[in-house]
């Protein structure tokens, strides 16, 4: 897991932060890394509403032209990841978990997985997130998430040329432009807006997620995930007309 950080909650939303912030954490965490056999896993009860807080699903855009999400926007279930590039775990669950994820879910059009930028490790992170975004404004954010997260990227630095040389790993086709987003208000405030969102809900440490409101913290299990997948899939399709 990442360090921890201060938080700032919104009254709307407190019963939520703390679910997220502290309870989810001390639940759901890894192992740590010097411990025996496999992380631990977040149970998901069978009731496929318990756990879940309308507060948290709302967090969900829904943004047909958002460059960071994947997925159709109509899709019953939303996966939304607040991470960290620099993060250990996010990798893991980003090499992991998440190709399977979207092949037997994204692919069919049950989920959509909707990305927060949410750097917590000092001035790389921020770099990076907002390169991730630049990247993103040439269609090219999948592909740069991919490079980023491969095996030893991280221990590469995110300094502006290895910035310059994962974008174009990514295919990104305008250098100029993505240096130029990369360094612009616009993905300053990009970047900003993801990050206050995961503060104001409670989250406390990356990767954090949401899965149509239910909080799931670190890189659990890929059970974890397809069990909350699949309740919230439930849920969704009892509440249809």
């Amino acid at each position: 897991m990442s360090r921890t950080k201060p938080v700032a909650v919104v009254s709307g939303v407190a019963v939520a932060a703390v679910l997220l912030g502290v309870v989810s954490y001390t639940a759901t965490k890894p192992a740590s890394p010097g411990a025996s056999g496999s992380s631990s896993v977040a149970e998901v009860s069978a009731d496929p509403s318990a756990g879940v807080y309308a507060e948290l699903e709302a967090y969900a855009r829904r943004d047909s032209s958002d460059k960071l999400a994947l997925g159709r926007a109509d899709a019953p279930v939303v996966l939304i990841e607040y991470a960290d590039f620099k993060c250990g775990y996010c990798g893991k669950f980003a090499r992991d978990t998440e190709p399977v994820l979207v092949k037997k879910y994204v692919e069919n059009g049950t989920l959509r997985i909707e990305w927060r930028n949410f750097p917590i490790f000092g001035e790389e992170s921020e770099a990076v997130a907002r390169a991730s975004w630049a990247a993103g404004q040439q269609g090219r954010f999948w592909e740069f998430h991919k490079a980023a997260y491969a095996e030893g990227a991280k221990e590469k630095g995110f300094g502006k040329d290895r910035l310059a040389a994962l974008a174009e790993e990514a295919g990104v086709p305008d250098a100029a432009r993505f240096a130029r987003d990369t360094d612009a208000p616009a993905a300053r405030e990009a970047v900003r807006k993801d990050q206050e969102q995961g503060y104001s809900l409670g989250a406390t440490s990356t990767p954090s997620f949401l899965v149509n409101g239910r909080p799931i913290a670190g890189a659990q299990p890929l059970e974890t995930f397809t069990e909350a997948i699949e309740a919230a899939a439930k849920t969704a399709k009892a509440g249809r007309p």
